[in-house]
């Protein structure tokens, strides 16, 4: 047994102390030692990486319940060779949804119980299999009150066994004799799913361009462990979410332009109407033919009508001008943001219709700007600051709004480090050469781990009531910056060209410099030099970004970098299919290695009810340790030897008499 010197357990007697009235004596303090050194061996549990889901909810959640297809790997395991392939989709099926495949079998199946008694004994063994690399404590918290020892006493009984067979097939009876077989089988699918993802690490861009962000965040409100890296889209909300005017208007803009208003009105409550009275009023004889909706979605079940785009247009139009107006008017008040090049509305000749850029004179494709004032353009007229002030009053009281925004401050970050994965949105700044590139942030110079620090600290101040008036104003302003700024590690490009595009025909105008990062992300040193400047520490250790679509029907790899580096946005949004050519990636590391899960677009949960449809994946081994990884050697497993070793020393204490045993 260790001993401790009595200056150290002196030393550590608070600690000691309040560690007793958990653990009062001997005992208790022994039974969690040995509890946690076996936690120590177990496998480590199954992680997955999803980047850039924007709201694509359906797709999203069906994943979450197949595990990126590990659901049905393990069916196929068990059942592979007693099940036919359509038993065994329908089986899938069933886990995956189990109140709506319940209701279709029970219109059509003969036989219910013997339906039942077959499904109850098949969900157990895909239920053992899949708690078998968790410890009986943690399964036992996963199951539903009602049901709890039930399940626990199906889990660790086996019918092959003579003496306990009468015993398990007599609970299976019951259970169906009682009226609870539907409930039972809902329960351990919803068991299943649970336990088949131990922790979900979401790379950032939950927001726009899909029509259900605010069910993507409803679903994780009843996920256990995730953590969220915030993208660039996901900052352009919580800046919006904190009052900023800009982020607002560009929320609004890029919500009209996919002609997707559902998350704005149906998810958060956000009043529409006073913009679509200002659009008519303003712009009712614009065509406004430039701004009329993307139509990206053209299977969505209730597609716009003519009308409907036309409104939207005229709408898509007021906010952009505005936008723009906005934006001007707050980069100036920021000179040290170097983004002075994004105010254009003064280099335009409304009379000509023309705008001259870098010496050059580009014809306008709209000139038509009713409430622009030559002599002040970025100055609002009274109809428009009445407008914002109604958005931002919208905003600020969508209780669901702040909610969802607040997950992201409290179960997110900037970046994060996941046993030897560095996990970050986008980008980070680099020079020409490959080192780290500073970024003043309210005029002092940060780069890398640093950098990402402090622009986080700065964010947070905008809902910290702490934080002085002038402080939360500037850190409210800077999530414009943190969404569009050309050194942001979520944009790092040398512009956002937004103005040209809808603006410019000459697409040489549109181009957006890209920073060094995304050309430099392939070379094996720099990903060190990286991972060596955050700390990351092991044999194998990894980059983990999404943000940039990664075009696989064009041959590009995700992995990059010898290994070092995974991009895992393989395009979740339907506007992205025809781009990467398939419909998103799961990165999923499990305690034999890493395999990134590449899926197929999905079509709905009524079509994988009724046919027994599924996401198709593709997956491909990234990585094989050379050894099963234990609990033992991740982060987790760090946290529990650290407990192990003070309980070792309130043992020592206990049993010298330094601390005195509680009854």
């Amino acid at each position: 047994m260790t001993t401790y010197p009595i200056a150290k357990t002196e030393s550590d007697r608070r600690v000691l102390e309040l560690l007793s009235q958990t653990f009062g004596n001997v005992s208790s303090a022994a039974t969690e030692i040995i509890n946690l050194e076996a936690i120590l061996n177990l496998p480590k549990g199954t992680e997955h990486f999803i980047a850039d889901i924007h709201g694509e909810a359906a797709a999203f959640r069906h994943i979450l319940k197949n595990a990126s297809g590990n659901i049905k790997r393990k069916v196929n395991e068990i059942f592979s060779t007693s099940l036919r392939e359509d038993d065994i989709r329908q089986l899938c099926t069933l886990i995956y949804y189990p109140e709506r495949k319940l209701a279709l079998i029970k219109s059509s199946e003969t036989d219910l119980e013997n339906f039942y008694q077959v499904t109850l004994h098949q969900l157990i063994k895909v239920l053992q299999s899949v708690s078998s690399k968790y410890s009986r404590s943690k399964v036992r918290k996963s199951l539903p009150p009602e049901f709890a020892y039930i399940i626990e006493e199906l889990l660790h009984e086996s019918p092959s066994e003579e003496n306990k067979q009468p015993y398990y097939n007599r609970i299976i009876e019951s259970i169906i004799s009682t009226g609870q077989a539907e409930e039972f089988i809902k329960a351990i699918s919803h068991v299943i799913q649970h336990l088949s993802i131990d922790q979900l690490h979401l790379l950032g861009d939950i927001f726009d361009r899909g029509d259900g962000a605010h069910i993507v965040l409803d679903t994780l409100r009843e996920f256990s462990d995730f953590d969220i890296q915030w993208g660039n889209h996901d900052v352009l909300w919580m800046g919006a979410a904190c009052g900023n005017e800009c982020n607002i208007a560009n929320v609004l803009r890029i919500s009209l332009r996919y002609g997707n208003m559902t998350t704005l009105e149906d998810g958060y409550g956000i009043n529409l109407v006073p913009l679509a009275t200002f659009a008519m009023e303003t712009y009712g004889d614009d065509p406004c033919e430039i701004f009329m909706p993307k139509d990206e979605n053209p299977e969505q079940e209730d597609p716009l009508n003519e009308k409907n785009r036309r409104l939207i247009a005229k709408m898509h139009k007021a906010i952009t001008v505005i936008q723009f107006k906005l934006e001007g008017a707050m980069i100036a008040r920021h000179p040290e943001w170097n983004m002075d090049d994004r105010r254009l509305l003064h280099k335009m000749d409304l009379e000509k219709g023309t705008i001259e850029l870098d010496g050059k004179t580009y014809p306008l494709r709209d000139s038509n700007f009713p409430t622009i004032d030559p002599a002040d353009p970025y100055a609002l007229s009274g109809e428009e600051k009445l407008l914002m002030d109604k958005l931002i009053h919208s905003f600020s009281v969508s209780d669901k709004l702040k909610t969802h925004i607040g997950m992201f401050y409290s179960h997110g970050s900037l970046f994060a480090v996941h046993n030897s994965n560095l996990l970050f949105h986008a980008s980070m700044p680099l020079n020409e050469d490959g080192s780290l590139k500073e970024v003043s942030i309210k005029g002092k110079p940060y780069k890398g781990r640093e950098l990402l620090t402090q622009m986080e600290l700065l964010m947070r101040l905008a809902i910290n009531s702490d934080a002085s008036p002038d402080e939360r104003r500037y850190a409210t302003d800077f999530y414009l910056y943190a969404w569009c700024g050309p050194d942001s590690p979520l944009f790092d490009k040398s512009k956002m060209s937004t103005f040209e595009r809808y603006f410019i025909a000459d697409k040489e105008t549109h181009a957006e410099r890209k920073g060094w990062y995304y050309h430099l992300r392939d070379n094996e040193k720099v990903c060190d030099d990286i991972l060596d400047a955050f700390g990351v520490e092991g044999e194998h250790r990894h980059i983990i970004n999404g943000h940039v679509p990664v075009k696989v029907g064009n041959g590009e790899n995700p992995v990059k970098a010898n290994g070092k580096l995974m991009v895992i946005d393989g395009g979740f949004s339907k506007a992205y299919h025809d781009t990467t050519g398939i419909a998103g990636y799961t990165l999923v590391y499990h305690s034999r290695g890493f395999e990134l899960v590449q899926h197929e677009p999905f079509t709905s949960a009524e079509e994988a009810v009724r046919n027994g449809t599924d996401i198709i994946s593709i997956n491909r081994l990234v990585e094989l340790n050379s050894q099963r990884v234990r609990v033992r050697d991740t982060d987790r497993g760090k946290e529990l030897l650290g407990q192990i070793e003070e309980l070792r020393e309130l043992l020592y204490a206990y049993r010298r008499g330094l601390i005195k045993e509680r009854k």
